[in-house]
């Protein structure tokens, strides 16, 4: 998949330090706890000077969870060394997998808020959704020019990889014991990207 890393790497502003103090505090406390003040007082600026980027937490932490996602998938995505396009989504989305997985602000709100995450299974789409969607159908079409991915709506394919990691990400660990290793699913979902994707499957 195209990578974001270039668009990534604009440069930081006074928002971003907010954002930073906000990250420590869902870190520290969760976010139940987390309140405008403390960001500010984090942050080292007024309460005024928060409320003048984001009139409530929701907004803040719409804006922390965009950036924080959008910045993990800039690290994993495009990444890939593999020559076929097919290979290459497939090495991009276990890598996005695995990132969210081990992200530390993902793993301390589903540990502590999970709630939070609820609205983007249930109820819409986020803007770090739908980055992602974009990514994969550009992804796709490049396979399927290649002759590398099978024929489809493009567009629909790409949703149903992201309903299918949504599994991956937030109920691996249920699924992980003493029969079966969090790799060995990993593995599991290779093969299923590879053969459900793969030009010429039915």
């Amino acid at each position: 998949m195209t990578s974001l890393r270039h668009n990534s790497e604009s440069p930081t502003g006074p928002r971003d330090a907010y954002l930073d103090a906000a990250r420590a505090c869902i870190l520290d406390v969760g976010w139940r706890r987390t309140t405008l003040t403390e960001v500010a007082r984090r942050a080292g600026v007024s309460r005024m000077t928060i409320y003048r980027s984001w009139a409530d937490m929701p907004t803040l932490l719409g804006d922390l969870m965009t950036r924080e996602w959008t910045g993990l998938v800039a690290t994993t995505v495009g990444t890939s060394t593999a020559e076929d396009p097919l290979t290459r989504l497939v090495d991009d989305v276990g890598a996005t997998i695995r990132a969210l997985r081990e992200n530390e602000l993902f793993v301390r709100i589903v540990e502590l808020d999970p709630e939070l995450v609820l609205p983007y299974l249930l109820s819409r789409r986020g803007r770090s959704q739908d980055l992602i969607l974009g990514l994969l159908t550009e992804a796709l079409r490049e396979g399927q020019s290649s002759g590398s991915v099978r024929a489809g709506d493009p567009v629909a394919m790409a949703r149903s990889m992201v309903l299918t990691a949504h599994g991956f990400v937030l109920s691996a660990h249920t699924m992980v014991d003493g029969d079966v290793e969090a790799d060995a699913l990993d593995d599991e979902l290779r093969l299923l990207l590879t053969r459900g994707l793969a030009g010429g499957a039915s």
